[in-house]
């Protein structure tokens, strides 16, 4: 009997360091691929999903509350990570992603999913991004920094949107889904 429990425990420990070098191995891809503003956004959204994993461990939360946020944290890495790959800039808007019933907690008034569109302006502070399954549909927002907001405006593309629901299509300003990154002078 104590030889079967060695043997358990034994395999335990060597599938707990395989998934232990697994893990470590992607941080470093992760350490070389992208640089330190990502890094740390991806990091942060590792510390929230150990959050999530600790209060479903003591029993704080339902099942329901943590796959939900599971799976949100999941489809803001995977856009966080597609965004970093396709723009090769060290630079992340602030994104929220939300469930379409969860349309209320952004917007006052809540555009209809149906007629979204990847760049577009809504309430003249969120840029739709798209959509990552992730478990469930989550619509992905980056919501638009002073910076992105002044210089829409200075075009005269920010005073078109409404400030109720989704804009309509604006110039190549609404095209991309983040800005470039400034450079400051020292």
């Amino acid at each position: 009997m104590i030889g079967l429990a060695l043997r358990v425990s034994g395999i335990a420990i060597v599938l707990f360091a395989s998934v232990s070098v697994c893990v470590t191995q992607e941080r470093s891809r992760e350490n070389e691929e992208f640089g330190p503003v990502v890094r740390a956004y991806l990091g942060y959204l590792r510390n929230e999903q150990e959050v999530v994993d600790d209060r479903i461990s003591r029993r704080e939360i339902s099942a329901a509350y943590y796959r939900r946020n599971s799976n949100r944290i999941r489809a803001l890495r995977q856009m966080a990570i597609n965004l970093a790959k396709q723009n090769r800039n060290d630079y992340l808007p602030e994104l929220e992603a939300v469930t379409r019933n969860e349309f209320g907690l952004l917007f006052e008034r809540p555009p209809q999913a149906e007629s979204l569109r990847a760049g577009e302006i809504l309430n003249r502070t969120f840029r739709f991004i798209g959509i990552v399954r992730s478990g469930e549909l989550f619509y992905i927002f980056a919501r638009l920094d002073p910076y992105e907001q002044s210089e829409l405006i200075e075009k005269g593309t920010l005073n078109r949107a409404s400030s109720e629901g989704p804009s309509p299509p604006t110039t190549d300003a609404s095209s991309k889904a983040t800005r470039s990154r400034r450079a400051t002078s020292p």
